[in-house]
């Protein structure tokens, strides 16, 4: 007898392990980097990786260098990359920040100088794609063997905006693009298959987001996912400066989709209503 129910005991505990064994499996995340986020964590101004940073020379081929932000240890894999585009005749010092908060939140990131400061989108949008090229195949060892070249994303302002949205349509193996108030003179993006999260701010007279940032959200309908956020009152100029809410979703984003980090999915479905920061926010959630 007590074989029979020891044999009974070990043929249910092996079933419950059959059925457990995928449960746990689908749990697991390769590409998770970090502690579980908060609200807090998301908004501060420092995230949890320590980050160093590199200069790369104007010589370099297809864009103007740049500066590459990266978290200093690979304890727990190695990370996605992200390529930043300046505006219309500005210069990587005004996306500076962005290399270092994101670095700092477990992203290898690149804010490039462009060939010149008059490149239209398009050319911005090469740009972005050969400063990707540079981090996963040309960059010094220190900062390659920090990259998962499959896991890559752009983001740009105004112009580098429009070019996000051109280097996704060129690579649609890009996991993600965020264009901050951008410009460009296409307004279809309808063959554009990368996830998109698009930031406009409502005062924005020189790329005003009924001409610009709202038809290129409407456009994206091959985007398996995408959203548009609307900055309360601020001008073209928001990225220029550190921004809070811009910087809290742009990391929710990057995680969600570079990193496939569904924790972070609670900030973006339901996105934030609105308030005295958010004029607006739409989506396509809930994200695949």
């Amino acid at each position: 007898m007590r074989k029979r129910l020891t044999g009974a005991a070990l043929a249910l505990a092996l079933s419950a392990a059959a059925f457990a064994a995928p449960a746990a499996g689908a749990q697991q995340n390769p590409y998770q980097r970090g502690p579980a986020p908060t609200n807090s964590s998301i908004e501060a101004t420092t995230g949890p990786f320590a980050t160093s940073e590199s200069t790369v020379s104007s010589l370099v081929s297809g864009f103007g260098g740049g500066t590459v932000y990266y978290p200093t240890s690979t304890s727990e894999g190695t990370y996605g990359a992200l390529a930043i585009s300046p505006g219309f005749t500005a210069s990587q010092s005004t996306i500076s920040w962005m290399g270092r908060r994101l670095a700092s939140q477990g992203f290898v990131v690149i804010t490039i100088d462009t060939n010149t400061i008059y490149d239209q989108p398009a050319s911005r949008g090469d740009q972005l794609l050969a400063a990707l090229d540079y981090l996963t195949q040309d960059s010094p060892t220190t900062v390659r063997s920090k990259i998962d070249p499959t896991r890559l994303a752009v983001a740009g302002h105004s112009m580098g905006g429009g070019g996000s949205l051109e280097a996704s349509v060129k690579r649609p193996s890009l996991q993600a693009a965020i264009p901050l108030a951008p410009w460009n003179s296409d307004k279809s993006w309808n063959t554009d298959q990368v996830p998109t999260f698009i930031v406009g701010g409502e005062s924005d007279s020189v790329a005003p987001v009924s001409s610009h940032a709202e038809p290129f959200y409407t456009s994206l309908s091959s985007a398996p996912d995408k959203a548009y956020l609307e900055l309360n009152n601020a001008s073209h100029f928001f990225p220029n400066t550190p921004n809070t809410t811009q910087a809290k979703y742009m990391i929710s984003w990057l995680k969600r989709f570079v990193d496939n980090d569904t924790r972070y999915e609670q900030f973006l479905c339901p996105g934030p209503s609105k308030s005295t920061l958010v004029e607006e926010f739409r989506s396509t959630c809930p994200n695949s």
